[in-house]
């Protein structure tokens, strides 16, 4: 079956959550490109990163191999939990799902990094499914100290979660596969006829329809009153197989073929024999049963659809006439000098130009920042993504039942190895990333990008009648792309130099596409039976910033109209003028990006001011795309409590070692009683110089259209927010740059040319250094954690010349 056979392939066991689209993606051959010959070796464009020694250990990486693995060799010791190794494990069995690092808390921290305290102790999440009962459960566990020994315990992660005992019901933990193929094969001749397909055996279905839908489940009672659990499937077809050169290849297209047919079912309980069928949906007529529908179809006046079918136009290879001159080698960028920054690889620690900062990595949620410090001084504890949520919205119960929470699948286990020269630039340095999932920990070999770039416009630029003076604008980029199911999701962190720093969200891949009929009101038709399904992508973003100290206060500096007569002046004008506007209680920290953009919104240290008597701030705002959005439905019948932190554009809050995340990616299985609800954050307490932590949210409203066929591109679905220096400094720090030029000219001659001693490229480019054999790209390795066996220690390098 394609679901088990992709789970082999990401070296992701049962107990791991993966995407609901079960397509396999074989490796389709690459041919080798074309390449002018160039002579010439005299420019080392490869050259490794500097090194650095990080000033104290990074107390927030990841955890080791060896401590993972320690940790779920201590809990399977713990008899009480009843646990089963995951090779082993079915439906009723507990199993563990993830374990990774518990942050240590804020107090601690800063203790030991800013002074001489000592290095907080390290403790672990264990996330576990317990599926050994009849109301089976998935619980957060503490485990620590580590590295394990007599002292170590375990116990519920109550107090970072809202729910009892750190417990969330699991409603789906039964595999209903053969549930589903049972109910399509008591129709097959149905199936075969509307769809167009050739169905026998449960095996001619299994090859050609995928079943699948709604995420999260419904609830709603039954005649009784009792809860009734209902799931709503889709029919998708399976793209067909592309014979290549060397290997056959299916393009990952699934999710543009909904067929129009769907099934409701009631999987209450786990006792499969009480499940059963509800109703089928076609053509937006409900049918109460198989016999119901059996004989609408046997009427003539019954109405079919055309299906969606495979094709070339799924396939994202070129297709159509070749531009103009398109074929030739086109610009890219090269690093003549070398790397520019320095990495403490072993603490993930970096510095570039005035910035310094820690990496790390979880499964959840991927990429994280932390210490982040410009010109010696910390501007920022953490940033990084909390939740990601897909709402949709349509005329079928699965688009309409459809809003994906992604972390509960997991960035981390999706965030593979990159591609030199398209993915990041040839010359990128890449580090390694690592998570520990289903007793498997894994390691993505470029699962992080780290680059400088000119972003091909001058960072500071003026000319008048006598000179011209520019500054180059280059910035470091740390970059990880996943892929959640059909969606290509980029992270970007830009780092100026004027202090600023840039989080960008951008998107590709496949859309999660719509049967044509009848779904006018929520999309355009963009193929012959295709409908694009309008949905929401809104990505929440935490910073917990920590300007000239951790006691900030929230402030609006608010451009507003105003009539005013001045001394100067007998008569009334009007103009505008500046409000200053406090934040300083939670009860009004969910806000929204004002109307014209006449709000600047700063997070200053009021006891600290500059030398002008102006609080030094760091100011947020959106630069790009859907920036500061929310979603569209406010009270989803999907989300319901889980949705908290995606109702407004941006929130303000006390920061608590308690809360620390806008979500946690067990909510997906009881939308209703989550682990985490971000509106119960709110609890009316003071916010005025005091530690505060901001969260964000970027995304953008998709109505798909032709343009989105095959993919999505990133040039359009893109959302980005700067957070940017506010009189923090007494000017602009780029002028530090020796990357500058200033030509002093008369009557049309120049006269004078400084350049402040910046070293210009010089000398021939070998493209031999520059070139990548995409023959060498590699995956990931995976490796068991119970029973452990070690690994090859995995090194960082310029990818593509380990």
């Amino acid at each position: 079956m394609r679901a088990i056979a992709l789970l082999s392939l990401l070296g992701i066991a049962l107990a791991l959550p993966s995407p609901k689209i079960s397509t396999v993606k074989k490796p389709g051959h690459y041919r080798r490109p074309h390449r002018r010959d160039v002579v010439t070796n005299e420019v080392d464009t490869r050259a490794s990163s500097p090194t650095t020694s990080a000033p104290k250990d990074n107390i927030w990486s990841f955890l080791s191999n060896d401590e993972a693995a320690s940790v779920i060799a201590f809990l399977h010791n713990q008899t009480t939990l009843n646990l089963t190794a995951v090779d082993n494990a079915g439906d009723w069995d507990n199993t563990i799902t993830v374990v990774d690092l518990l942050p240590p808390n804020k107090t601690e921290a800063l203790s030991y990094m800013d002074g001489n305290g000592i290095k907080p102790e390290r403790w672990a999440i264990a996330s576990l499914l317990c599926g050994a009962t009849e109301e089976p459960y998935a619980q957060d566990l503490i485990v620590g100290p580590l590295p394990v020994s007599e002292d170590t315990i375990y116990y519920p992660y109550t107090y970072g979660t809202h729910a009892p005992d750190a417990k969330i019901r699991v409603y789906d933990m039964d595999d209903n596969s053969e549930f589903l193929s049972d109910i399509a094969m008591s129709m097959k001749d149905i199936i075969s006829d509307i769809l167009d397909a050739t169905i026998e055996t449960a095996d001619d279905l299994a090859d050609t329809f995928d079943i699948w839908g709604i995420d999260p489940l419904w609830h709603q009672p039954d005649e009784n009153g009792n809860d009734q659990v209902i799931y709503w499937a889709g029919f998708w077809r399976y793209p067909d197989s592309i014979q290549m050169e060397n290997s056959t290849i299916n393009f990952d297209g699934e999710t543009l073929l909904p067929q129009g047919l769907y099934i409701q079912t009631n999987v209450t309980g786990r006792d499969k024999s009480q499940w059963g069928l509800i109703g089928i949906l076609y053509g937006d007529e409900y049918y109460t049963s198989v016999g119901e529908f059996r004989a609408a179809w046997q009427n003539p006046d019954f109405k079919k659809f055309t299906p969606n079918y495979s094709g070339d136009w799924i396939g994202t290879d070129q297709a159509g006439n070749v531009m103009p001159l398109e074929t030739e080698a086109p610009p890219m960028n090269v690093q003549p000098g070398g790397q520019r920054f320095k990495v403490d690889e072993e603490n993930k620690y970096i510095e570039w130009m005035d910035f310094s900062f820690y990496l790390t990595f979880t499964r959840d949620t991927g990429m994280r920042l932390y210490d982040v410090k410009f010109k010696g001084e910390r501007i920022i504890y953490e940033l990084g993504l909390q939740e990601a949520i897909a709402h949709y919205a349509g005329n079928d119960p699965v688009q309409s039942g459809t809003a994906y929470l992604d972390t509960y699948y997991g960035f981390g286990p999706y965030a593979f190895s990159q591609v030199p020269g398209f993915d990041m630039p040839l010359y990128a340095y890449c580090m390694n990333t690592s998570f520990h999932a289903s007793e498997l920990s894994t390691s993505h070999r470029c699962g992080i990008s780290i680059f400088e770039a000119d972003q091909n416009y001058p960072i500071q630029r003026h000319s008048n009648m006598n000179y011209v003076s520019a500054t180059k604008n280059i910035a470091l980029t740390l970059r990880s792309i996943s892929t959640v199911g059909n969606y290509d999701y980029n992270f970007d962190y830009n780092f100026y130099l004027d202090g600023t720093i840039e989080t960008v969200v951008r998107a590709s891949g496949y859309i999660q596409s719509a049967f044509y009929a009848n779904n006018t009101e929520y999309g355009y038709q963009i193929h012959d039976s295709l409908s694009g399904s309008m949905h929401d992508h809104v990505l929440n973003f935490k910073v917990d910033f920590d300007i000239a100290g951790v006691e900030n206060t929230l402030v609006k500096h608010i451009v507003e109209p105003k009539e005013i007569k001045y001394k100067w002046n007998n008569l009334t004008r009007s103009t505008m003028h500046l409000v200053r506007k406090e934040i300083t209680n939670e009860d009004e920290g969910k806000m929204n990006w004002s109307h014209n953009g006449q709000e600047q919104v700063v997070i200053v240290n009021k006891d600290a001011p500059n030398k002008y008597g102006e609080p030094k701030g760091y100011k947020i705002m959106p630069s790009r795309g859907g920036s500061g959005m929310h979603l569209t439905i406010t009270n989803s019948s999907n989300l319901f409590n889980s949705q908290g932190f995606a109702t407004h554009h941006y929130y303000v809050l006390k920061r608590k070692d308690s809360e620390l995340r806008a979500s946690n990616a067990w909510n997906d299985y009881d939308t209703e009683h989550p682990m985490v609800d971000f509106s119960k954050y709110f609890d009316g307490e003071d916010i005025e110089q005091e530690d505060i932590v901001m969260y964000f949210n970027l995304g953008m409203h998709h109505v798909p259209h032709t343009g989105d066929l095959p993919n999505t591109v990133f040039s359009t679905a893109q959302s980005g927010m700067m957070i940017l220096p506010h009189n923090y400094l007494l000017s602009d720090p780029s002028r530090q740059a020796t990357q500058q030029i200033r030509i002093d000219y008369n009557n049309n001659s120049t006269t004078d040319v400084y350049s402040w001693d910046s070293q210009m490229a010089a000398g021939k480019l070998d493209f031999s250094q520059i070139t990548w054999d995409p023959y060498t790209y590699d995956g990931d390795v995976s490796v068991r954690k119970f029973p452990y066996d070690r690994e090859p220690n995995l090194h960082p390098s310029v990818f593509g010349f380990c």
